[in-house]
């Protein structure tokens, strides 16, 4: 591990009063695409601006939130859509809110609560968000083995251990630069897309009703018993703690000036990416539940081949069982393919924001520096051993356990990220004129509360299932 170099930027407002010196984050990409005055025109603007927000937005629609999606759409049918578009609301207002700390501080969220808390918060703080990434990145693995041991037929425990070797497409797109990074992701975001619009709108036996989805969205309401439980699944796994982290720093690649027009301009195209991103991610995670609702709704089993009986219930693993049952229910092995293809980009998009964010909390609370394969290295083994340990004393169905695992330890962490980013970009102090207007205030603070008060409230429960988890009983 080697110290950081000195800075390129002065900081008068550290905690301690003393001069303090800035390290950029991500320096291996910081401020290296370049911006278009911000007289050019909208297109030429917006291209060079698009980008951070799509690496974001695969947190959104990761394995994790595929079982809550999946499983509110076959037990509820439509009736928690509002959700969702509830929960997409308030990732848009925290990773604007985000952004914009990095536009116009130029630190990163990690960097923010190292100068302006007391030096005693540093340590405890990158512990719980190491402790947050490797539970994001355990879902991850989770997500690709499984559709790696679907496809291929490997055993679930090898096809863990088989994820383990993503850290060499990172350090492999890391030579390319940050448009090389962004532009993968966005293919594979894209195949997830494509896969969900052919199995909604092109396969017959899933066209959806229009009319009962949009009856859905209007009429929120938590009618049948269960539902406010995997509602609250729903929104605690949407706004990821490392999200808030990573965006306020990714928005420091583009080469931003500081003049009062380039910071409205660039706080105007991260805002219309982090609206257009999510708003992508709020149709996958859409397209799950409703084709869950239109599949598996209404039924308490099916026959797959062999004859075999798969039983339908609350806690059912989901991903595996919309796997297994998609080709016999709809009459065509096609459905299960682009399921699992898409499962996989889901699982490998995310792997590579959560290396990224690891680099950016460590960099920023500790500045320490250290080789992104050993990072990588660092942050897959925290996920790959709990996992491995668990699959080989539990087997199979230990899967839906271990992701329930990862949700509680991100519903811990999530109020330590959310409630500095508000305190800091509500502030005049620290954000001069660019502090959060009043529907960002609202919208901010609001969802920080929703969340972290049903975070806290599911809580108990998720503790109970965690404890279960950790010790087989």
């Amino acid at each position: 591990m080697d110290e950081l170099s000195p800075s390129v930027k002065e900081n008068p407002q550290s905690a301690s009063g003393r001069m303090a010196v800035l390290q950029p984050s991500l320096e291996g990409i910081h401020g290296t695409v370049a911006v278009p005055h911000h007289a050019a025109g909208f297109w030429q603007q917006w291209r060079a601006f698009i980008g951070p927000a799509i690496l974001v937005s695969v947190g959104y629609m990761d394995p994790g939130n595929w079982g809550t999606d999946l499983a509110g759409g076959a037990q509820f049918q439509y009736g928690l859509l509002w959700v969702v578009a509830l929960a997409s609301a308030m990732a848009i207002f925290m990773q604007v809110i985000a952004a914009r700390l990095g536009v116009v501080t130029g630190r990163d969220l990690a960097q923010c609560c190292r100068d302006w808390y007391p030096r005693w918060t540093r340590w405890p703080n990158w512990l719980l968000c190491e402790l947050a990434i490797a539970a994001c990145d355990l879902a991850e693995v989770l997500g690709s083995a499984v559709a790696i041991n679907l496809m291929f037929h490997i055993p679930l425990l090898w096809a863990v251990i088989i994820t383990g070797l993503d850290v060499l497409l990172l350090l492999a797109l890391q030579r390319f630069g940050m448009r090389t990074i962004e532009a993968v992701v966005l293919v594979l975001v894209a195949t997830i897309g494509v896969c969900y619009f052919i199995e909604i709108f092109v396969l017959p036996q899933t066209r959806p009703s229009f009319f009962a989805m949009g009856g859905a969205l209007l009429r929120p309401s938590f009618r049948q018993s269960g539902m406010m439980y995997v509602a609250i699944g729903m929104i605690g796994a949407t706004v990821m703690p490392h999200n808030l982290y990573l965006h306020s720093a990714l928005v420091q690649s583009r080469k931003l000036q500081k003049d009062a027009d380039s910071i409205r301009s660039a706080i105007r195209f991260n805002t219309l990416d982090s609206t257009t991103a999510l708003t992508v991610a709020f149709f996958v995670n859409s397209a799950i539940l409703v084709l869950a609702a239109m599949v598996f709704h209404g039924k308490t089993s099916v026959i797959v081949a062999g004859g075999k009986v798969i039983e339908f219930s609350a806690n059912s693993d989901w991903i595996r069982i919309a796997y297994l049952t998609l080709a016999p229910l709809l009459g065509t092995s096609l459905a299960s393919t682009l399921f699992v293809v898409a499962l996989l980009a889901s699982g490998q998009s995310s792997t590579i924001t959560g290396t990224l964010a690891g680099q950016v909390v460590m960099e920023g609370f500790l500045q320490w520096r250290i080789r992104p394969w050993l990072r990588r290295l660092i942050t897959r083994s925290l996920a790959i051993v709990p996992a491995v340990v668990i699959i080989a004393l539990r087997g199979d169905a230990s899967v839906n356990d271990l992701l329930t695992l990862s949700q509680v330890v991100l519903a811990l962490q999530l109020p330590f990220a959310m409630f500095p980013l508000l305190h800091f970009t509500s502030s005049k102090t620290r954000m001069g004129g660019w502090r959060n207007g009043v529907l960002l205030r609202i919208g901010g603070w609001g969802s920080a509360l929703l969340i972290t008060g049903l975070d806290l409230w599911g809580l108990p429960d998720s503790l109970k299932i965690a404890w279960h988890v950790i010790t087989g009983g």
